[in-house]
């Protein structure tokens, strides 16, 4: 049946979405096969700790580049990197290859706390910023951060602890792990004291497998 194998979906011929078997998985890069057909598609280093192994399936939000030379994947695990991500494809100066670098050298929620505090010497500490390009980020982005923040601190209202552990062994079987050892993995890591969805994916990551 056609719902039983992974799909590209498509937006105005642009790639937003990719479900398939994670092929290749580097820092550099990463292969989704895609029936058949491999789909490169680049990741910030903090999306890349979040994958699974390769073989394993794997589902990514997509942001479509395209130059006169060139089409290129940019893939997220969750909304909020993929929205920050387009936010900062809006600075002037910054392209998708310092974007996507940015977002690796600081978690999303730490460049938007930084950058709703005019925070520069944390964000000229990000490898890739200057001073000039960290101005430009809080002048051009500090009014557009309070809906992105308002959306996610409404979604992040802490669930009961039945809750916290259903959503983060949801969000593990998503990635492509077996929802046995994402079930051990949930409960040891609620059990050494993750109280959140956030650090109990985290924690839960870690100790699959263990």
């Amino acid at each position: 049946m056609p719902g039983d194998h992974p799909r590209a979906f498509r937006t105005d011929h642009m790639i937003a979405q990719l479900s398939g078997a994670l092929a290749h998985k580097s820092p550099e890069h990463l292969v989704i096969d895609v029936h058949g057909v491999g789909y490169q598609v680049f990741v910030s280093l903090n999306a890349y700790y979040r994958l699974p192994e390769p073989g394993r399936p794997v589902e990514l939000l997509i942001h479509t580049h395209v130059r006169e030379d060139a089409l290129h994947l940019y893939g997220f695990i969750d909304r909020d990197e993929r929205d920050l991500f387009l936010l900062l494809l809006g600075v002037s100066g910054i392209g998708p290859r310092l974007a996507l670098n940015i977002l690796s050298g600081t978690p999303s929620q730490e460049l938007e706390d930084a950058i709703e505090a005019g925070d520069l010497p944390r964000l000229v500490a990000i490898p890739g910023i200057g001073k000039k390009t960290a101005e430009r980020l809080v002048v051009e982005l500090r009014d557009k951060m309070k809906p992105l923040r308002a959306r996610r601190d409404a979604d992040e209202r802490r669930p009961s602890a039945g809750g916290l552990e259903s959503e983060a062994v949801s969000a593990l079987v998503n990635l492509g792990y077996r929802r046995a050892e994402a079930e051990r993995a949930v409960k040891a890591a609620c059990a050494a004291g993750a109280d959140d969805l956030e650090s109990a994916i985290r924690t839960a990551l870690k100790r699959v497998g263990t």
